[in-house]
């Protein structure tokens, strides 16, 4: 892999996100802005949480119930625990998973990325996400289009304008087979006093003061137009802890400023 420099010194979406999950590939700039951030706006450290919490059901729920053995994770960010290839691969060794990304740091901690099974595969792509004609091209080097795929998007789409993330979306789900599913999950302006909307908008304020993407928190009905014309998995559109909670949970599950959705292309 060729060297990409990596700025220190001005925070970055992926390294703040990883903090906020307890990872340690941030630097102190990150920190100094999540903490900042997390002041103004504590449920965000829980939404993180809640992110990836829903990757890891809905890649379980596509593989055990639906068999899909592909999956197209895209704006991956920096490795955790529970990653896409290591959900699905553990449920079927024979799962094929391509990460794309093109922030620096997630490039530098590839490797980390690319470890298969025997019989599976894991590639990375770095790729701008906004090019999809050449995502795909790649991504079907190592997957098979013309077959269903799990299409992934964590965190990705709130940073760009809703016209421009619901194009993406649609352009994605167009490139790939019927029968193919496409999951997001993103912030939404819900489930909140009118106070902590104002702290939450000046969170937000921070957050584009100081890091290197803007983020755009959206209503609920503007989530719900991700999956217009798709056919939703119950329990459809509903905040990030509500998606399939294990049994466990029921009872104690909180209402975020995190929603899930989970839909398949007829």
């Amino acid at each position: 892999m060729p060297d990409t420099p990596i700025d220190s010194t001005v925070a970055h979406t992926a390294r703040v996100w990883n903090y906020w999950l307890g990872g340690k590939d941030n630097y102190p700039v990150d920190r100094e802005v999540g903490d900042r951030v997390r002041a103004l706006f504590p449920q965000v450290a829980e939404a993180a949480q809640g992110d990836r919490l829903f990757l890891r059901r809905a890649v379980g729920h596509l593989v055990t119930e639906e068999g899909i053995t592909q999956f197209l994770d895209v704006g991956t960010g920096l490795p955790t625990a529970d990653n896409t290839h290591e959900v699905a691969q553990a449920l079927d060794p024979s799962a094929r998973v391509v990460y794309v990304d093109n922030d620096p740091l997630v490039l530098a901690h590839a490797r980390a990325l690319l470890v298969g099974t025997d019989t599976g595969r894991t590639q990375y792509v770095d790729q701008d996400l906004r090019d999809v004609e050449k995502v795909l091209e790649a991504a079907g080097r190592t997957l098979d289009l013309e077959r269903p795929v799990g299409l992934t998007l964590m965190g990705t789409m709130g940073h760009f304008e809703i016209e421009e993330a619901v194009r993406l979306v649609r352009a994605y789900v167009d490139g790939l087979a019927p029968g193919s599913f496409v999951a997001v999950c993103d912030g939404v302006l819900a489930h909140m006093e009118v106070e902590d909307t104002e702290r939450a908008a000046e969170g937000m304020r921070v957050w584009e003061q100081h890091v290197a993407q803007k983020y755009h928190m959206r209503t609920v009905e503007e989530f719900r137009s991700f999956f217009d014309g798709y056919e939703l998995v119950e329990p459809g559109v509903v905040p990030v802890f509500h998606w399939r909670p294990e049994p466990t949970e029921v009872g104690t599950v909180r209402a975020v400023p995190q929603y899930a959705g989970l839909a398949r292309k007829v």
